[in-house]
Order: C-alpha cells, then structure tokens, then sequence
C-alpha cells in the first residue's frame, strides 16, 4: 500500500470472501470460551465454488493498535426511493404497508400453530418461500512461483430474508459478514432462480444488512413464489420455546434444523463488541448465516449469526433478536449513502477503546483520536489528539467501524454533532462540538 492510500484511509483488499474470512474471532469476557461469526460457504457448494481461503482474526486484543488514517465514508452504492418497513406482505402485491397495517390484498406467511409441534413440515412450506440463497463472489490476488499474479474468482455462501418489496425493489436482510467485500452477490430463490443482488445499507457493528433485487430482473413466476416473511417478537420469548432455524446450510441449498431457545439475552463479546443474542440447540451450520430463526407461529424471531467456536462444544447457536434487529434495518432501509465523489472526511487516526480497555485504563468506551490531520474537519472544530469520541449526530459510537458506518451516509459540507470525552485534571468531560464535514481535497499543505 502506498502513502497516499496509507494516508487517505483506503485500503487494499485481497478481495476474497471465503468461508472462513466472513467470520471473525472473538472472546467472551466472562468465560474461557471464543465466539465466531458462522462460516460461510463449503467447497460442496452447488454452485462449485472454488476452494475458499481462509482469513486470520485479529483475535481479542486488549488494545488493537491499528490507526485507521482518515475516516471516510463508506459507500453501498445506490439510492433506495420510498420507504419499507419490516412487513409481512406477500410479495405479489405492489404496495406496502407500514407497521402493522396491512395492504389490500396481503396475505401472511404466518401459521395458525400456537403449540408445541413435532412436525413443523407446515410451518416450513409456508416459511421457506421467504428465505433466499446468498452467493458472494469476489476476485483474489494470487501470487505465482515467479512473482506474477493473477486473479481467481472466490465464492462464499449465506443466507436471507425477504422482508419487504415496493414497485421497484424487493428488500432481503442478512448478516454484514455475509455480503462483507463482494465484488457481486446473487440471490437464489424458491423456485431456483437467480438473480443479481446489490448491498443497499451495513452495520458492521451490529452485523446486519440489506440487499435489494431489481423487481424488473425478476419474472412473474418467480414473484407468485415467493413471499415476505412476517415478524415476531423476540422480547417475550422463554426459556425452551421450539425454534426453528432455515438456511443456507453448507452452501448445499435450503434446509431445516429445530430445537428450542436455550438462553435469552445472551451476552456475547465479537470484536470487542458485546451484543445481547438468542441462544438455541438448532443446529447453525457454515451458510446458515443471515437466515431465519422462527417459533412455532412461522414468524421470524432471530437473525441467525454466530456459532459457538469451540469445536468440543455442540448445540449452540446465536441469533440477533429480531426486535433489536428491526430499529437498525429501518434505518438502513430509509437511510442513502452518497456518492464516492461527495464522501465526507473527518480527518483523524484513531483506535478503539473496547470495554476491557476502558476499565482497565479508567477511559470511556469509544474511539481514541491518536492524531488529528492538519487542515480537515476535525482540527478546525477543536477535536484533538487524546479526545475519545462516543457519539456521532446523538448515536453512540464504540469503534471506528461504526463511526466509518455513519460518516458514509454524510457528505462532504455536511454540518454535524460529536460529542467526545476530553480528559481535564485526570477526569473526562462530556462536550459536544459542531463540525464541518470536509472532502480530501480541503487538506491543507
């Protein structure tokens, strides 16, 4: 990598996404045990992917002491119009609803089944036209015996949910992980079909996604069969519920494990990033990813995430509960990223100051500024070397990644609010200060 890219923030991909690199490492602060996000992708995929590579964890570190030069805004490219919330509308109809109220003319895919059930065959047929294969393809550098390089095609596997569609588009959240540096994702449905896929909105941080798929691209068959899941509430589960879990298992195509919630309000840590999941017995498979947890109603009640690690340990599975899921793939539905052209720069390096970090050193949780970048936003609204930012626009920032995950839907000459924790006679002070977005070319030489 150059200085230029050093200095300007933008890294250089080897591009792959492999079964392996989707998923990172990480550790349970109150146990002897490590999490990683569920594998995507198996070299017996249907679509006869190539070997996948594997990519290396940072671990958990107590301290990662990567300085990221210059944020910038990350862009998903697109402009999603209207907006779609979480629906349970089947997709043959043009219109959506929002919240709860129901288009004329919907139809559900939830189950009159309320019970405990041993044979959920019902309750999968009207379920599964709602879940989609994810396939992310990407190009790697390979370096041959004399230097040369080449590039080969990698292909990883997860899975999706429908979960809304308007005239123009049909919506389908998944893990970040899933669709993390595709070079072009497709999306397989009920029917078998395939069609092209573009990523609409990320949150890193809390490893969700949107995809859409152009509703023009698709046929009226492949419309008539398929459907927008309903959701459930994830905030009244107990302790041994039946679940059941769908997806993309192997990269091998659709399938169903089932078991029952083990734990709820789960706290795990992946990245230095703790978040509260549903744990359950029903097996999560590399591909599972991104795919539906369900009750006994056929209504969605986790995202399926992350697999316990450990390979001595069986039966345990993560999913992020679809009621904290929700507010966040809202926001990605209605929010656009800008234009490549219009990024906005903050103008700073920094680390993250994870919860381990921060009890241990007696500083808040947030990024670290290590060194402000002459001429940018950040030096001329007063943000300096030492300051710990924790919000960005009145959200909470905990990591880079997060704060790269709002400048990316903020351009250029865009005015907003940081609040940062400045350290004054060995105590931090709260203070919340006015910036300027600026672009690359307002460095000052």
């Amino acid at each position: 990598m150059d200085d230029f890219d050093n200095y300007y923030g933008r890294t250089q991909s080897d591009g792959a996404n492999s079964n392996e690199d989707k998923e990172a490492d990480a550790t349970q602060s109150d146990s002897f045990y490590s999490y990683s996000y569920v594998n995507q992708g198996d070299k017996h995929s249907p679509y006869d992917e190539p070997k996948k590579r594997e990519k290396k964890s940072f671990g958990s570190t107590v301290m990662k002491c990567i300085a990221i030069a210059l944020i910038f805004g990350l862009v998903s490219g697109g402009v999603f119009s209207g907006v779609v919330r979480i629906t349970g509308a089947n997709t043959k109809v043009k219109t959506v609803y929002y919240g709860n109220k129901e288009s004329e003319g919907v139809t559900s895919t939830s189950t009159s089944t309320t019970k405990l059930v041993t044979d959920v065959s019902g309750i999968v047929s009207e379920v599964m036209p709602a879940i989609v294969a994810i396939t992310n393809t990407s190009e790697k550098e390979i370096s041959g015996f004399f230097g040369q390089t080449q590039s080969q095609p990698e292909r990883s596997s997860g899975s999706g949910i429908i979960i809304g569609q308007d005239e123009e588009q049909l919506l389908i959240v998944t893990n970040n992980h899933v669709v993390k540096d595709a070079d072009s994702l497709t999306v397989s449905f009920i029917d078998n079909k395939i069609a092209k896929a573009t990523v609409k909105g990320t949150s890193p941080s809390t490893d969700l996604a949107i995809v859409s798929v152009d509703i023009s691209s698709l046929s009226s068959d492949t419309l008539n069969s398929i459907k927008v899941a309903v959701m459930g509430d994830s905030t009244s589960l107990k302790v041994g519920e039946p679940t059941i879990a769908i997806g993309n298992a192997l990269g091998y195509g659709q399938s169903v494990t089932t078991g029952v919630v083990s734990a709820v309000n789960r706290k795990i840590t992946v990245e230095d990033v703790t978040c509260t999941v549903i744990q359950t017995d029903a097996a999560i498979n590399p591909g599972n990813s991104g795919g539906a947890l369900l009750n006994t109603k056929g209504e969605v009640i986790g995202i399926n995430s992350s697999k316990y690690a450990d390979s001595e340990v069986e039966g345990i599975g993560f999913a992020i509960p679809i009621s904290d899921a929700q507010p966040i793939i809202d926001k990605l539905i209605t929010k656009k990223a800008v234009d490549e052209k219009d990024q906005a720069y903050l103008g700073i390096y920094g680390v993250d100051v994870s919860d381990e970090v921060s009890a241990v050193y007696k500083m808040p949780v947030g990024v670290y500024v290590t060194q402000v970048v002459s001429g940018l936003a950040a030096e001329e609204a007063g943000i300096k070397a030492g300051d710990v930012i924790t919000k960005f626009n009145g959200e909470t920032v905990k990591t880079m990644e997060e704060l790269q995950e709002q400048l990316q839907y903020n351009k250029a000459g865009d005015k907003v609010s940081i609040t940062v924790q400045r350290s004054e006679n060995g105590q931090y002070q709260s203070e919340t200060i006015k910036v300027k977005l600026s672009k690359v070319t307002d460095k000052k030489n």
